[in-house]
């Protein structure tokens, strides 16, 4: 398939993390152009390319850009831009790829993203165990600015660009736009209700914008190519290329960028290499382990964009990180170590999510060794119901849609275990 590799294609060029390498592969190139356009013609830019958000929920980027409060009703206040590379997903690799090969595409991005929203700070909030990771763009960083591309009067365009990277301490909750701002505040890293949204009261209760680190690095492009360019690729709804993380019982592993809406099991079979030698499809997590899981016959008839898998299979395209199970997964056990996960990751702050993941992991566990009955089920089902939406951050709907879904999709199979003949049973 012939199309633009919008955020991969350095990748594979040697020393593509140095300013040189980088510049000489266009990085940068666009920054002078963007530096003298009005921002808001580099919002319009990114409005009308359809960008949508690639941290998760797929919010259209540019309108998200366009709640920022003009100077005029901002009382002062600075704009600040927030890179969320606070990659905790279980499942979902790919934002890693971006900061260690290329991180100074990203900084152009943010770059010109700090011009559109009339923005002097930003800061690049990176994951706990990504410090390797902090120590290259730190690297980077001081490169960018020698050279005039960060810090005051970007290249004497009399706009200035400071940024920052900060690093968290490795909670998965920091994930959550608000969570990262508190953390990034110096508080506990825990949700805010909304309203007020970052982009009006955001970091120290000023607007603020958080991007993921995918989203900021296509910038770049849209500025060079246009937004008719960008929605030529992908679908109407679902412009673009994305990257994917694949994981699990498939010959390649890895990250892969493609164009939006190329069907599922193309993908997996041609980019991922399909299954391993023997095996048959038994499930597949499209978005990370916070969205539904798909069986075999959802898959067949998804594509890889945002409608497709919500319509056809009531999931979401989520994060991108893709997690293959043929027919030698434990469901139970795979289930259960999910929910060990959310039940040690919950921030604490909302009932339901504190006490009810820890309840739910604890039940999977009975139900794992052969030691729950169908009652169990019952049980467990009716929490994660409990939990769905009813919490202050969608932490709680990320670890009850599994539950939810595996319950429904795949019940003979927890059947089978609480009626002692399954693989766990005594």
């Amino acid at each position: 398939m012939d199309f633009p590799r919008i955020l991969s294609g350095n990748w594979d060029t040697p020393d593509s993390h140095r300013l040189a390498v980088a510049k000489s592969r266009g990085v940068y190139s666009q920054l002078p152009r963007a530096l003298a356009m009005a921002p808001n013609d580099i919002t319009q830019i990114v409005k009308d390319s359809g960008l949508r958000g690639r941290g998760g929920a797929g919010f259209p980027t540019g309108m998200k850009w366009s709640f920022v409060p003009p100077a005029e009703k901002r009382q002062g206040k600075s704009v600040y831009l927030l890179c969320n590379a606070d990659e905790s997903e279980p499942g979902t690799f790919k934002d890693r790829y971006c900061l260690w090969l290329d991180p100074h595409l990203l900084f152009e991005g943010m770059a010109i993203a700090s011009r559109a929203l009339d923005c002097h700070v930003g800061y690049i909030y990176i994951r706990g165990e990504f410090r390797y990771i902090a120590r290259r763009l730190e690297e980077a960083l001081a490169e960018a600015y020698a050279a005039g591309l960060l810090g005051k009067n970007i290249l004497g365009s009399g706009h200035d660009f400071d940024l920052y990277v900060h690093v968290g301490a490795g909670a998965y909750i920091c994930g959550e736009e608000t969570a990262l701002i508190s953390s990034l505040e110096g508080e506990k890293g825990q949700p805010k209700l909304k309203p007020p949204f970052p982009a009006v009261e955001g970091a120290w209760r000023s607007p603020t914008i958080v991007n993921n680190v995918e989203t900021l690095a296509v910038v770049p492009w849209l500025i060079q190519h246009g937004a008719a360019a960008y929605k030529a690729l992908g679908t109407e709804k679902s412009p673009g290329t994305k990257l994917f993380s694949v994981s699990g019982h498939v010959r390649r592993p890895g990250v892969y960028e493609i164009p939006l809406g190329i069907p599922m099991m193309q993908f997996i079979n041609e980019y991922a290499g399909g299954l391993l030698p023997g095996r048959t499809l038994k499930a597949v997590i499209p978005g990370g382990s916070s969205v539904p899981v798909m069986t075999p016959a959802e898959v067949a008839i998804c594509s890889m964009d945002y409608e497709s898998i919500n319509t056809n299979a009531g999931s979401y395209l989520g994060s991108g990180g893709m997690i293959v199970m043929d027919d030698t997964t434990d469901l139970v056990a795979a289930l259960t170590n999910l929910l060990r996960f959310y039940a040690h990751e919950s921030c604490g702050q909302c009932t339901p999510c504190r006490e009810g993941c820890g309840w739910m992991h604890q039940i999977l566990c009975r139900v794992r060794d052969g030691e729950a009955s169908e009652v169990d089920l019952g049980t467990l089902r009716d929490l994660a119901d409990n939990i769905h939406s009813k919490t202050i951050c969608f932490f709680g709907a990320s670890a009850a849609m599994p539950v939810q879904s595996f319950l429904t999709k795949f019940r003979s199979e927890f059947l089978d275990r609480v009626q002692r003949r399954g693989v766990g049973a005594a």
